[in-house]
């Protein structure tokens, strides 16, 4: 290999790379690819239901980065989302808490509307919420709106009434 073959090697990997870059450097921005904020999510890293919640964000149009953690408790309480609110993940969203399975179309509504609080809650893990999918069934829960003071309020029901 020549000195030319080994630089325009080295061109073509840095021009990959760059592209690579790309998400990155907009979560950095605080703003995914999609102009949406970029939602950090805080996993177990066995938890399947919650990858499955991050690719519901992510077909939503949201960049997710994603870190996994073995406390999901500990983190809950550093962001200051109340236990009794808790689910099998915790997320950051443009200075908002989003606990549990809230699906998108909520986590946008929150965005758009910008209330004062803390964030939005579904507790537990309710069979038929994003990454909770199990055919056809749906059971009732509620979107719950979560004031800094810890209140809740309902922000949104599902199933949806058509």
């Amino acid at each position: 290999m020549d000195r030319r073959q080994w630089l325009g090697g080295i061109a073509v990997v840095g021009a990959i790379g760059g592209f690579g870059c790309l998400p990155v450097a907009a979560a950095k921005t605080g703003t995914g690819t999609t102009g949406l904020p970029v939602v950090q999510v805080f996993k177990d890293p066995n938890c399947g239901c919650c990858t499955a919640w991050v690719q519901h964000l992510e077909k939503a149009g949201f960049t997710v980065q994603v870190s996994e953690v073995n406390d999901i408790g500990a983190v809950r309480q550093r962001l200051g989302m109340p236990a009794q609110y808790g689910g099998c993940h915790s997320a950051t969203v443009a200075g908002y808490v989003i606990e549990g399975h809230v699906p998108a179309a909520e986590i946008r509504q929150l965005l758009a509307t910008r209330p004062a609080a803390l964030g939005l809650a579904v507790p537990g893990m309710p069979v038929g919420s994003p990454g909770m999918e199990m055919g056809p069934r749906v059971d009732p829960y509620a979107v719950l709106l979560i004031s800094r003071q810890g209140a809740a309020s309902v922000f949104a029901r599902y199933p949806k009434k058509a």
